[in-house]
């Protein structure tokens, strides 16, 4: 199966969102290969990279839930690299 790379890029807005956040990045974690989160408390906010390597359906899937979770934006942004899973 061919498989992307790819970078999703989130904030959290409204915090009481976080757990559906890290429930939904919990149900995809096989395709995740790092994260990295950045609360900014200045700002009241979270601002969260997701690296996966995943097929682009899973991938727009991913970002889809993640975005249509209230107080919450998602961008994904692709390699130009394919390659196949293992």
């Amino acid at each position: 199966m061919e498989t992307r790379i790819a970078i999703i890029g989130i904030i959290i807005d409204d915090i009481d969102s976080t757990a559906e956040v890290n429930e939904v990045l919990h149900d995809y974690g096989m395709y995740v290969i790092g994260r990295m989160g950045i609360p900014y408390r200045e700002k009241d906010l979270n601002i969260i990279s997701i690296a996966v390597d995943a097929p682009t359906d899973i991938i727009n899937q991913m970002a889809g839930k993640l975005g249509k979770l209230h107080g919450v934006s998602a961008k994904t942004m692709y390699s130009k690299m394919t390659g196949q899973n293992k």
